[in-house]
């Protein structure tokens, strides 16, 4: 039987205070999947990969970004169209502990369908 899914990386999302994680906190459980996406435009870090979340009411909010220590590689491939590559989801939340150790996220490389 072939692995669908590879483990990649454990990181904590970054920037979750500054961003709307607050809004749908209530929402956010350990195996709730997020979205990568490419920022561009973010003037902080040149290789940002922020976390959006949709919710119940089916907007898409941005809860935070994968740490710049972390991030190099995601960027490269989200750069580059490989958009579906990545699985990343919720694999622990601390509402207790300091803001950027709250939310640790797992991320997976997902088997090529071809």
């Amino acid at each position: 039987m072939e692995t669908r899914k590879k483990f990649f990386k454990d990181c904590y999302l970054a920037g979750r205070k500054y961003h709307e994680a607050d809004e749908v906190w209530n929402q956010l459980e350990v195996g709730t999947e997020l979205q990568l996406v490419r920022d561009l435009d973010n003037r902080y870090d040149v290789n940002a990969v922020a976390l959006t979340f949709k919710a119940e009411n089916g907007e898409d909010y941005l809860i935070g970004y994968i740490p710049q220590t972390e991030n190099e590689v995601l960027a490269l491939f989200l750069e580059m169209g490989w958009t579906d590559m990545f699985e990343c989801r919720i694999s622990k939340i601390d509402p207790n502990a300091f803001s950027e150790r709250q939310i640790k996220l797992t991320i997976k490389v997902k088997r090529n369908k071809v």
